[in-house]
């Protein structure tokens, strides 16, 4: 399959000679506890990312249907870019096409796996531009699509027994952001390597986050078959949901937020099973907004990406920007070891 668009990073060079900053910056007052804060441009709402090879992610937005590749000891602009709209099937209209509202993503195997938020939009209108379930794999350095986008997840955990007790039918009719809302944004590898964990951030049942399985992900985009839903689990992340979930040394670690974007987020390192989850207590996330990881197996720190699309620049929420040179996400490395 043809790739729609393909945009090529400009690189550290071009980010200098428009005088923006990249690289790291010290930001103590607004996260991180003085740690050093990595700066990428090109976009601002860093909602799910997959590591590639040596220090490379790629990562997507909620805002646009576009995967970047950043490098992420450097930071500064996307080494490279493609536009996936016309592979979601999402044709342009009114010159942009609808958003898909990318929300998580895991690598398993050679592929990474992508998952929209399945849940309406701000309004509480139906958005069926919203239910992509999909999958790419890396070929000449640019991720392109494998197979299909799985559309019919969300019937799919509509209908499975097991989710009845959690009246997902009735939070499908609301809003993401409204009192039990429907909004998925955790997915990650689990320890077999074949199956998925997505995560909701909304609803929130009996106050736990709401972890389902999902065991033939290959198959969902490969044959189109229908997703098979194993058994869900409730976790205590203090109340709140899953805004960001990663696989990494045998255990999960998931950060938690507000279904309405209230709140501080934490990081949490779960087992799995009947552990309870851990609270990583010496990572002090206040002022970040993170929702997805880059977590390399052989580093003791991890990379957290935030979400900076409602975050002030010049005065303007960084989403509203129209210069897209302008807008960018924050990282900052953390060591999920050190816990409380």
């Amino acid at each position: 399959m043809k790739l729609a668009s393909i945009i090529v990073g400009i690189g550290i060079a071009g980010c200098a000679a428009r005088g923006v900053q990249a690289g790291p910056e010290s930001v103590p007052a607004e996260g991180g506890s003085g740690r050093d804060v990595l700066v990428f441009e090109g976009m601002c709402d860093a909602s799910g990312a997959v590591a590639l090879g040596g220090s490379l992610f790629v990562v997507g937005d909620d805002e646009d249907n576009i995967l970047r590749v950043y490098a992420a000891r450097r930071g500064g602009a996307p080494v490279r870019s493609v536009d996936l709209s016309p592979e979601l099937e999402l044709p342009a209209h009114k010159k942009k096409a609808p958003e898909a509202d990318i929300e998580a993503a895991t690598g398993l195997g050679s592929y990474s796996f992508w998952l929209t938020s399945h849940g309406r939009n701000s309004s509480g209108k139906k958005a069926p531009s919203r239910l992509r379930f999909f999958a790419t794999e890396e070929k000449e350095g640019l991720p392109q699509l494998v197979g299909r986008p799985y559309t019919q997840l969300l019937d799919d955990l509509l209908a499975a027994p097991q989710l009845g007790a959690f009246r997902l039918a009735d939070a499908e009719g609301l809003a993401p952001k409204a009192p039990g809302g429907l909004n998925i944004e955790g997915m990650t590898a689990m320890a077999d390597g074949a199956s998925i964990l997505i995560g909701f951030r909304s609803p929130v049942p009996q106050g736990k986050a709401l972890l389902v399985p999902l065991l033939n992900p290959k198959e969902m985009v490969l044959e189109g078959a229908s997703a098979r839903v194993g058994e869900p689990r409730l976790v205590d992340l203090g109340g709140m949901g899953v805004r960001s979930m990663s696989w990494w040394r045998g255990r999960y670690l998931i950060i938690s937020g507000g279904t309405d974007g209230g709140g501080t987020s934490h990081l949490f390192t779960w087992a799995g099973g009947d552990d309870a989850p851990v609270l990583a207590s010496d990572v002090d996330l206040a002022g970040f907004n993170p929702e997805a990881f880059f977590t390399p197996e052989d580093a003791e720190e991890i990379l957290l990406l935030s979400d900076d699309g409602s975050r002030p620049l010049d005065g303007v929420a960084c989403k509203k920007l129209k210069d897209p040179a302008r807008k960018r996400f924050r990282g900052i490395w953390v060591r999920p070891g050190e816990q409380g």
